[in-house]
């Protein structure tokens, strides 16, 4: 591989590598599967959305609380964890008149946990 300006890679062979190339292409999931890969992750890049789950890492919470902690309005709150709710990430329990959230499962701080240490590499 050869370097044509500091961010362009490119690959000076001539020849393609059919057995290489067939086995990833062998182990690639579905289209449908990538794409949908690829909005999870998507979810998060706000960091409205990473502040929450970090609090939620850490304990359950209500709206109210987050928007506290975070310095957010209730009603901003509400959007962000109802994106989260859609892509799976958090989870609601009602109690009484209050919505508290949570991690939807031990998968989610499994990502976070992986994400920091990679940063922190």
């Amino acid at each position: 591989m050869s370097s044509s300006g500091k961010d362009q890679v490119q690959c000076d062979c001539n020849v393609i590598h059919e057995e290489v190339v067939n086995r990833v292409r062998d182990k690639m999931p579905e289209e449908e599967q990538l794409y949908d890969l690829a909005e999870f992750f998507k979810v998060f890049g706000d960091s409205s959305r990473i502040k929450i789950i970090w609090a939620l890492f850490e304990e359950e919470m209500c709206v109210c609380d987050i928007a506290y902690l975070l310095n957010m309005t209730q009603s901003a709150v509400s959007h962000q964890l109802r994106v989260l709710k859609q892509a799976r990430l958090v989870k609601p329990r009602r109690e009484g008149k209050n919505m508290f959230y949570s991690l939807d499962d031990e998968h989610i701080a499994a990502i976070f946990k992986e994400g920091l240490n990679h940063l922190n590499e």
